[in-house]
């Protein structure tokens, strides 16, 4: 994580997300009018005249009330404002100074940390004038009245903010690490997944499904790699998707699939695989995304030696042609073979990011071309002189040859083999292009 962090804290619904949104300059949290939406801690990064900084959103601080996740959300408020060089402070000057503001004034008095107090909703003089009935609270360094809707105000705010960090920062501090988003139905086990590896409560866990609303950027290390886990909403079909914010939290989970560089699809080994999880690995491998498929509570299922290929070859079936996905057995409960999963989605990223030399290529590819070639097509013959792989993001390999519009798919299926064969590419969609010589 990098330095110059900055966490957004206070009751729900003054606007702590519009401001996270406002800062690192994109809608990355969920907004609604409903309070409580955001639960977990949220990172985004931004920058202010040459300063770059981390901004942390968090869930509205709560206390008394009947709400079953008021006590997860206030352990990641607390953990945000640990985390934190500066705290900004929000209170709505619509509302006025309420009980649950005094109460987290309270609570951040025995911070160190600089504070500022934002007074949200100015986005009027007269509306600024009202902010001062929260000096009464007695804390921060000073009160700014913005509007994180329209931006105003913020200017001023990060001036004051930036004069707390010590050095320039990094721009993008996750750039060019491995990106692995967890994926799947509501209630697989994601969030308990995500929270084993870390070894810490990164992620809100409880039966309900749809716990998890954004899609939460963890950093890992593990085999000496680090990487950044993605923890992500439960996708379930459009048809069930009633509440906007669950529409919005699907739309976040996709987003996440799009960015990742593997996804771990996890299946609930006591449902076994259904339509919705053939989705997901239909379109993770038509993004042509590394993919891992985690079949989670195998605890649960009664077994017998054949168990485990057997549901294996269910998945496979379920999903072909896609058929080199690797599937591993776990359980979060009793800890078994989670690491596994996460060894072999390092590998799956590996694989995906790997180069073959051309003269590899030829020495192993061209042989399989002598023993099986193309068929002849109206008695024309497709001869096929060399094979380089192109220097895309993705694993795609060029075959030039005399007729390529005449190359059928059952022999692009052929060569493909061949190349997983020699080369592994195991988990990873690989592309062939065929051009003239």
């Amino acid at each position: 994580m990098s330095s110059n962090i900055i966490a957004i804290v206070g009751r729900p619904n003054v606007g702590k997300s519009t401001l996270f949104n406002r800062l690192i300059g994109h809608r990355k949290a969920i907004m609604d009018n409903v309070s409580g939406v955001t639960r977990d801690r949220s990172y985004g990064h931004g920058d202010w005249i040459g300063k770059y900084f981390t901004v942390i959103d968090t869930g509205g601080y709560v206390h008394g009330t009947d709400d079953i996740f008021e006590e997860e959300i206030n352990k990641q408020v607390e953990l945000a404002v640990k985390e934190a060089d500066v705290i900004l402070f929000m209170v709505d000057v619509d509302a006025g100074l309420t009980g649950l503001d005094e109460e987290f004034a309270n609570y951040l008095r025995r911070t160190d940390k600089p504070i500022y107090i934002v007074a949200n909703k100015a986005d009027s003089n007269a509306r600024a004038h009202q902010m001062g009935e929260f000096y009464a609270l007695g804390i921060g360094l000073e009160i700014f009245p913005v509007s994180s809707q329209n931006g105003s105000g913020t200017g001023e705010l990060l001036d004051a903010v930036i004069t707390h960090f010590k050095d320039e920062g990094v721009e993008d501090p996750d750039a060019g690490i491995p990106k692995f988003a967890v994926l799947g139905r509501p209630n697989v086990g994601k969030s308990s997944f995500v929270n084993l590896l870390l070894g810490v409560e990164r992620n809100i866990v409880t039966d309900i499904a749809g716990t998890t609303r954004d899609a939460i950027d963890s950093r890992y290390n593990a085999f000496g790699k680090e990487f950044i886990i993605v923890d992500t909403a439960g996708v379930r079909r459009k048809s069930k998707v009633s509440e906007d914010i669950e529409f919005y939290s699907v739309m976040r989970s996709l987003r996440a699939l799009e960015d990742a560089d593997v996804c771990i699809i996890i299946l609930d080994a006591t449902r076994g695989i259904e339509a919705q999880d053939v989705n997901l690995i239909s379109l993770a491998e038509k993004n042509r995304k590394g993919i891992v498929i985690l079949v989670n509570k195998w605890d649960l299922v009664e077994k017998n030696t054949n168990s485990t290929k057997e549901f294996e070859e269910e998945i496979l079936e379920k999903i072909a042609p896609i058929k080199y996905v690797p599937v591993i057995f776990t359980s979060v409960v009793t800890k078994q073979r989670v690491h596994k999963a996460i060894e072999t989605a390092m590998e799956v990223y590996e694989n995906k990011t790997q180069k073959i030399s051309t003269s590899k290529l030829n020495d192993k590819i061209l042989p399989e071309i002598d023993r099986y070639p193309p068929p002849a097509i109206k008695g024309k013959f497709v001869k096929i002189k060399y094979i380089t792989q192109l220097p895309t993001h993705n694993p795609t390999f060029a075959f030039f040859c005399n007729l390529p519009q005449y190359i059928k798919e059952s022999y692009t299926r052929y060569l493909e083999n061949s190349i997983r064969k020699h080369f592994g590419f195991d988990g990873v969609p690989i592309k062939l292009v065929f051009r003239k010589k």
